[in-house]
């Protein structure tokens, strides 16, 4: 068995293209936002984001944006994603950061696009250079407030050469197949998996896998949030099950890892898989690692009952600060961020794909996975539920499971957050 069909083996589950859609994060009644101002494009601006891994080539982009444009600069202004999170909105809305800004999918742009800090970028030339099924989560009240940049696979990332080290040569079919390739690669020496379960923001990537074909819809943490679903419900006490079975294949404190040393035992080899996603590619790399890597998802369930084979997120959301004083150059910049060409430096360097149009990818890890993108994967569940402390809930009692509590009472703990903050 070559690489190359190892490749293809594990990227190919013979299930044909399944086009995946998904309606935008939810609508708002702020009326208030309006195209940004027009003006010359000079002076100083702030770019608040989260991607501090991502500092180095946005450093090229803005210092080449400079170039074109007299008196110009940009000043980046970084959070790590849980600060981001909490923080960005209040800062963003009195324009202590952020002219040029981005927000997470889901609650963050809801929040944001409700409290009126996108511009309306709907008429700006720049918006037909981005894949139109890829930007559905920048838009409100038929609006296209934000540009989603990043066109990341939220899931397991695999060293290519553990899994033939392993004498693994086809994808697994169903759940009983997955446990096994986990139990060869544990017999090979590996940690099967390393998982950041003592970090949030990453720990809860994993459950975008866990319950793409476990539940009943492909909405299912909106139906979950809105009182259709349960954490209760039998398809989620099945998904906490299956992530104890999981346990023996986890590194030690799995529950309590930080996500450094969970991408450390992956880059020097110890672990044969990185359970958080594509966008940690980059980063593995700048730690040494020089294997091929791959993605693969849990499977779940039977084999005849297989609907996706993984993980998709459209996010990094661009907007234009409607408290800037100098929207004209924020416009200018994500304008400067659109193009094909720019976006390619940025997919190049960063590891990730992005959703502009016409992007030639020279990267080999982007080429390697680039057979993802026609195949069947969801939106990423995660980022359905609205209300964050709901959806730390039902994260926190996938943690609390493989940290060794009982799997119907985590759901029962989880339940009862989901029912107060219904309320």
């Amino acid at each position: 068995m070559h690489r190359r069909d190892l490749l293809r083996l594990l990227g190919i589950a013979g299930l044909g293209s399944l086009g995946v859609s998904c309606a935008g994060p939810g609508s708002t009644t702020n009326s208030d936002d309006a195209a940004p101002e027009e003006g010359d494009v000079s002076g100083a601006i702030s770019f608040a984001h989260w991607r501090a891994e991502d500092s180095d080539v946005f450093d090229e982009i803005i210092s080449d944006f400079a170039a074109e444009h007299d008196d110009v600069s940009v000043r980046q202004d970084i959070s790590p994603s849980n600060d981001y999170q909490s923080t960005a909105l209040q800062r963003v809305r009195s324009a202590a950061i952020g002219d040029a800004f981005t927000a997470f999918r889901g609650a963050q742009f809801v929040d944001m696009a409700s409290a009126g800090l996108f511009a309306d970028l709907s008429e700006q030339p720049f918006a037909q250079n981005y894949q139109a099924d890829l930007i559905t989560a920048g838009q409100s009240d038929g609006r296209q407030l934000g540009f989603p940049y990043q066109l990341v696979f939220n899931m397991p990332v695999f060293n290519v050469d553990a899994f033939e080290d392993a004498g693994i040569s086809e994808p697994p079919a169903d759940w009983d197949g997955f446990l096994d390739l986990l139990d060869k690669l544990a017999s090979a020496g590996y940690t099967p998996m390393a998982w950041p379960g003592g970090e949030p923001g990453n720990a809860g990537q994993l459950i975008n896998s866990m319950v793409m074909n476990n539940a009943p819809s492909e909405d299912m943490f909106t139906g979950m949030e809105q009182g259709e679903f349960d954490a209760t419900d039998d398809w989620f006490v099945t998904t906490l099950k299956q992530y104890a079975e999981l346990r023996p294949f986890f590194q030690n404190n799995a529950s309590g890892t930080a996500v450094e040393p969970a991408q450390q035992m992956f880059a020097e080899g110890e672990a044969a898989i990185l359970a958080t996603g594509s966008y940690h590619i980059a980063a593995i790399r700048d730690l040494g690692a020089e294997f091929p890597m791959d993605l693969i998802s849990p499977i779940t369930v039977g084999a005849d009952e297989v609907q996706f084979r993984g993980v998709h997120n459209a996010t990094f959301i661009l907007g234009v600060n409607t408290a800037s004083d100098n929207q004209a150059t924020a416009t200018a910049f994500v304008e400067y961020l659109s193009r094909p060409e720019v976006a390619a430096v940025y997919a190049d360097g960063t590891g990730q794909h992005v959703t502009v149009e016409g992007v030639e990818y020279t990267s080999p890890d982007l080429q390697a996975l680039a057979h993802w993108l026609d195949q069947p994967t969801i939106l990423a569940p995660r980022f359905q539920f609205n209300d964050l402390d709901m959806r730390s809930a039902i994260e926190d009692a996938a943690i609390q499971v493989v940290g060794g509590k009982d799997p119907e009472q985590a759901a029962a703990d989880a339940q009862r957050i989901v029912e107060q903050r219904r309320a």
